[in-house]
């Protein structure tokens, strides 16, 4: 069943930006993950949070392959850069319809 990871980011610094696209993006491949959406183009249609700079949304072939992914000890500085350097929420969620 795959996983997606839903991410909102806006960076307060982007010295950490180049190197963190560089290998996150080959990272992600290598966990067996696929960008649906890298992008500064959305729109809020509901409700009146305030819009994150970027979205992202990776598809995953499975939960283990979103937890190796996080948890790879050559991500954890890449991931504690994006941390230092924006606000970030990220969501990973089960592709399935609990109403349907």
């Amino acid at each position: 069943m795959p996983f997606y990871s839903v991410l909102e980011v806006t960076p307060t610094a982007e010295d950490w930006i180049p190197n963190y696209l560089e290998h996150a993006t080959q990272m992600v491949v290598q966990h067996g993950g696929t960008y649906l959406a890298r992008t500064a183009s959305h729109e809020i249609l509901e409700g009146d949070s305030q819009a994150p700079a970027l979205r992202v949304i990776i598809q995953w072939g499975s939960k283990a392959e979103a937890e190796a992914f996080m948890n790879d000890p050559a991500y954890a500085p890449l991931l504690a850069a994006r941390s230092g350097g924006s606000i970030s929420h990220h969501c990973l969620i089960e592709g399935k319809d609990d109403f349907a």
